[in-house]
């Protein structure tokens, strides 16, 4: 666990009020379920290969992620093979296989040694209709199946109930209890089309865990389609949830999953509640995910945009000495370069930091007209002017 010193968070006054803090409780440490090889490889057009998936996992661990999902192996040779390089190597965190509630699956990951599985099935009126099952067919799967990994050396079983927000409550009640007394150890609540508001989100939690107990472990797995996926994790906690899953930069189907980074930055920072990852590694990590996806992310996006703590606009640099006026946040957190860049929106103080930032001596009285060289060159080019254009423009106004 890495603490973000107090010193280094500039939010608001207003968090600390007894009504929003008082839900959370801060001496519970949340961790992080990775599902980026798996559902965040859902993204339309991503594959990534047997090497990229090592080389994140391997990335992911060094951040300090709990639990790793390794893959579907029974999906290609290439993802059994990338299940069996992560499962050999030795990493700190725990590694995870996913299979539906199908003895084929379950046992592709008992032939490669994986000792830790997450199981699937839906849990929905809808989905079951779609998939042709009845409820009494799916309560025999989760017992049959949960019973099979069991018998055959799987040492931690997870049930993940598929479109567990959508589902009858009665009937998710009698399959979570189906999975517990078969010998899953613990179960996920799943919100399989980001269709549940945040506030929904915390009483189902608040219910599932009325039902299973203190002792068994709760997950939330929640989808973006609404935009609040990181808003509904963050009540997932607030309800009692143990564990958050998620993927890197929030990738997956449709709209994506929730962003493990954000819901960790959130956590620390809005809610002081203590999370079991480094953030000092979320950018490193981000960026090695999207050179596997052949993806880019939004300059903008909280935590790993390039642009979080580049400025251009004039009247925001003449702050940009006191980085709380500007930031909720330090950059140190996650180990981010704070730079002034020059376009159509710069002013004075943001030319005289270029030129400190370049050691450029440049008397202040032909700041003006460089300045306004800046504007125009920038404006013609829609875009932010290079290093070596604006030495190319002192040289002709300094």
């Amino acid at each position: 666990m890495a603490t973000i010193p107090a010193e280094q968070i500039w939010t608001s006054a207003l968090n600390r009020a007894e009504s929003i803090q008082a839900p959370f409780n801060h001496d519970k440490l949340i961790h992080f379920y990775d599902t980026t090889l798996r559902d965040g490889e859902q993204s339309v057009g991503v594959c990534f290969t047997p090497q990229e998936k090592f080389e994140i996992a391997c990335k992911l661990a060094e951040m300090g992620v709990s639990r790793i999902e390794s893959g579907f192996p029974r999906v290609s040779p290439e993802d059994t093979e990338a299940v069996k390089r992560i499962l050999e190597a030795g990493l700190e965190a725990e590694i995870w296989g996913f299979a539906r509630c199908v003895q084929a699956d379950i046992d592709a990951h008992v032939e490669l040694g994986t000792q830790y599985l997450l199981m699937e099935i839906s849990t929905s009126d809808v989905k079951m209709e779609a998939y042709g099952f009845t409820r009494e067919s799916v309560l025999k799967r989760v017992q049959d199946s949960v019973r099979h990994a069991r018998k055959n050396g799987i040492k931690r079983v997870n049930f993940f109930a598929v479109d567990a927000t959508r589902s009858d409550l009665g009937f998710l009640r009698q399959v979570y209890s189906t999975a517990l007394a078969a010998g899953a150890d613990e179960v996920s609540v799943v919100d399989t089309i980001g269709a549940c508001a945040p506030e929904a989100v915390e009483t189902l939690i608040r219910e599932v865990r009325s039902w299973v107990g203190a002792d068994v472990l709760v997950h939330w797995h929640g989808h973006n389609d609404f935009g609040l996926a990181t808003a509904s994790a963050i009540a997932a906690v607030r309800g009692g949830a143990d564990y958050i899953q998620g993927t890197i930069n929030g990738m997956g189907e449709r709209a994506g999953n929730a962003d493990i980074c954000e819901v960790a930055l959130a956590l620390q920072a809005l809610y002081n509640v203590p999370v079991a990852l480094d953030l000092a590694l979320a950018r490193e990590v981000s960026a090695l995910v999207q050179r596997a996806g052949g993806y880019t992310v939004d300059g903008w996006k909280p935590v790993v945009g390039e642009y979080l703590y580049t400025r251009e606009s004039g009247a925001v640099a003449t702050q940009f000495h006191i980085p709380e006026a500007i930031e909720p946040y330090s950059a140190d957190i996650v180990r981010a370069e704070r730079r002034i860049v020059l376009g159509k929106k710069s002013g004075l103080a943001s030319v005289a930091l270029k030129l400190q930032e370049l050691d450029l001596d440049v008397p202040e009285d032909k700041h003006a007209a460089i300045l306004n060289a800046v504007k125009v060159q920038a404006t013609a080019a829609q875009r932010l002017m290079s290093d070596d254009e604006f030495r190319a423009v002192v040289a002709r106004h300094g």
